[in-house]
């Protein structure tokens, strides 16, 4: 049986596929889509504090029935509130929404530049102090790791960054694994911006699979965490609906030259 999870640098296990709930105007959906998600086998949810629906995630959990060491759960500290005090109590406030002591993985959501020395103090007092099980960052590429790691105590277990054939950096990907980074992707569907490409339909075609499916499964193919987001139950059913078939060596291949730079958020190479 394929293996479902990562284990990270410092020995923690994670899933390897998991929801992504960035849903702006959609906070009343969330609670319904996580619930569904973890009906269809989901183990890992992706929230962040900026997401505003932190309660909806720990509200779904608390109904499914499942116990807190069966959902991994992430969360991630957002701009204004970097610096290594407001970064501390922006924890505790994640922390308390998510009606957890303990939070799986914490995340730098972005690199903010006169901040993020400090706030990367913070998340190693925190994961001292045993308040998370994992540390890492979001949204960083080579020169931003390169600069926190001439500083860091502990190597970001995680750098999660926008991900799919069409956003494929495989220099971000060959960087962090020489030093031990799991890599997490979001936006693996592109915000269904590509599933009328041609090729794509052509390998989906061939599996009996989505475009979506497609997407999903290339990005495990990768090694990388994948959390694609949806509020629809089907779809969500479907994203979890991977494991069945394998894109052979060609397809993965042809799959790696899509690249348009098509990206739902900000590139980090222009951003300081």
């Amino acid at each position: 049986m394929e293996n479902k999870f990562v284990t990270l640098n410092n020995g923690v296990e994670m899933p390897l596929l998991g929801l992504g709930v960035y849903a702006p105007n959609h906070n009343s959906e969330v609670q319904q889509a996580v619930e569904w998600a973890l009906e269809a086998g989901c183990r890992l949810i992706d929230t962040a504090s900026i997401y505003g629906n932190e309660v909806e995630v720990a509200d779904a959990i608390q109904a499914s029935g499942l116990s807190e060491t069966d959902v991994f759960i992430t969360t991630k500290v957002w701009n204004t509130d970097q610096g290594y005090e407001q970064t501390l109590r922006a924890f505790d406030r994640s922390a308390a929404k998510l009606r957890r002591d303990v939070v799986d993985l914490y995340l730098i959501h972005w690199p903010v530049k006169q901040y993020r020395h400090d706030t990367w103090r913070a998340l190693e007092q925190l994961y001292t102090d045993g308040r998370i099980r994992a540390i890492g960052v979001s949204n960083h590429y080579q020169k931003h790791l390169d600069e926190l790691l001439s500083q860091a105590v502990v190597v970001p277990a995680v750098n999660q960054i926008e991900f799919s054939p069409y956003c494929y950096r495989p220099d971000v990907l060959t960087y962090c694994r020489d030093k031990g980074i799991q890599v997490e992707g979001y936006a693996p569907l592109a915000r269904g911006k590509k599933q009328s490409d041609p090729r794509l339909i052509a390998i989906a075609e061939r599996h009996h699979k989505s475009t979506f499916q497609v997407l999903i499964r290339w990005s495990l193919q990768q090694g990388v965490v994948t959390i694609p987001k949806s509020v629809h139950r089907e779809r969500i059913q479907a994203n979890f609906d991977v494991f069945d078939f394998t894109l052979s060596a060609d397809e993965m291949t042809e799959l790696n030259t899509f690249y348009d730079n098509t990206r739902i958020a900000d590139d980090p190479d222009t951003l300081d």
